[in-house]
């Protein structure tokens, strides 16, 4: 029996090989993939199969790039609603299945079924990253993130690195952790490498500068979660002295473009995703210009997640100066998010307890704005009016997620709540200085 390890190694080689390929070439690819995974979800999803039919498609015409940009897409309410939307059967190869929920950048739960070849092109993927940024493996690691519960003390970095490497310590800090405590687990484990979400990492610089504290084991970032702004890179790159990188990933998709190491452009995972931007009239833009993200994961036979609009924006980038033939982006928009300020001063990443909120009441889109720091407007569209019963178990829930009974206040919006006047939309929005 093929062991984890040897799949991971294994789907390593192909990527290497792969990344070397023209742009024309891993498009090929690309469409010979689409075409088996379109038959599968044509025949065992039966969502799938009525979209194709609509549209006046079969699952043979999506193998050509022309009547592929035919295909309607599919948004994130789409997703949320839709029902035979999971595929019936999966190939044996692929199991097992594992449920994710994510709210993403518009602050729309949904729910994907995903695979072990999911979880293979996470691995694979993010393998990738460590190498592309020649990480030293034998060093500490910390994580600071949303799915991280407790302080975690671990001998190795945990998977992918440690099923192909020996590896350092690893350190893994909740998110809810305030600032100064951060710094202070930071500079006692000394890691080189510290995995962060570009909210926190500007809130860490900002509170390390302004108590004149140095991390002189750091070496390299590396950013996930929400978008990089270049502000937030140089000031911690100025601050920390380290490399920065930033990996685009989704809960739905998994990684989807990668920092390269050569250049600040991002490169998509052309093997694993067809990587749509396309404008207001869902037409593919070119070079230089922004649009919408459009995403179909070839790999995943459970969920047809194809020409799905993920709610963010991109701009397109050019030939990238390393050689590679993965399609670029220069810049990734959307899914910026803010800390929230405690009552005491401190600040985190704010977790508001949405993997609940479908459990509580039928809710389609929510949105928080910190007035202050006891008062919290909590925004949300739902499929009708909420009762007092379910209003009530919606705070305390809120309440108990953010870990402070804020006066919760509870505003209503038809269809959809309204963007910032930049167009973007943040789930988290903290108007306390």
């Amino acid at each position: 029996m093929t062991t984890q390890p040897q799949l991971l190694a294994r789907a390593l080689q192909m990527l290497e090989a792969t990344q070397w390929q023209s742009r024309a070439e891993i498009e090929a690819l690309q469409y010979r993939k689409l075409a088996v995974l379109a038959r599968h979800c044509e025949t065992h999803s039966a969502q799938f199969r009525a979209r194709l039919g609509a549209a006046g498609l079969t699952a043979e015409d999506l193998a050509s790039p022309d009547k592929f940009a035919k295909l309607p897409l599919l948004s994130r309410r789409e997703l949320q609603r839709a029902e035979g939307l999971f595929c019936q059967a999966v190939p044996t190869a692929h199991l097992p299945t594992y449920e994710t929920r994510t709210s993403g950048s518009t602050g729309e739960p949904v729910l994907v079924r995903r695979t072990a070849y999911s979880q293979l092109d996470w691995l694979s993927t993010t393998m990738r990253e460590h190498l592309w940024h020649d990480r030293d493996f034998l060093a500490p690691f910390c994580a600071i993130r949303a799915n991280i519960s407790k302080l975690t003390r671990l001998e190795n970095w945990g998977a992918p690195a440690a099923l192909l490497r020996k590896t350092g310590p690893a350190l893994g800090i909740p998110i809810t952790t305030d600032i100064a405590t951060q710094t202070a687990l930071i500079c006692e484990f000394k890691p080189q490498t510290l995995l962060i979400y570009p909210s926190n990492l500007a809130a860490l610089a900002q509170h390390c500068t302004a108590h004149d504290i140095a991390i002189p084991s750091l070496k390299k970032i590396i950013t996930i979660g929400e978008t990089s702004s270049p502000d937030i890179r140089t000031r911690a790159e100025i601050t920390f002295s380290v490399d920065v990188s930033d990996m685009y990933s989704s809960q739905e998709a998994g990684n989807i473009a990668l920092q390269c190491g050569q250049s600040e452009l991002y490169h998509v995972m052309a093997e694993n995703l067809i990587f749509e931007i396309l404008d207001e009239q869902g037409v593919a833009v070119g070079e230089g210009k922004t649009g919408r993200v459009v995403l179909t994961d070839l790999n995943n036979f459970a969920t047809p997640l194809i020409r799905y609009d993920i709610g963010d924006y991109a701009e397109a980038g050019p030939a990238c100066s390393c050689g590679r033939g993965l399609p670029t982006l220069k810049r990734i928009l959307g899914r910026e998010r803010n800390l929230i300020r405690m009552p005491d001063g401190s600040r985190h990443w704010p977790l508001v307890g949405f993997h609940k909120f479908r459990e509580i009441a039928p809710i389609l889109q929510y949105q928080m704005i910190q007035q202050d720091r006891e008062r919290i407007e909590l925004r949300i569209v739902a499929e009708r009016p909420l009762t007092i019963e379910e209003q009530s178990k919606l705070v305390a829930h809120v309440q108990t997620s953010l870990g402070h009974p804020f006066a919760l206040t509870i505003s209503c919006f038809d269809g959809r709540i309204p963007a910032a006047a930049n167009g973007k939309f943040e789930e988290f929005v903290s108007h306390v200085r």
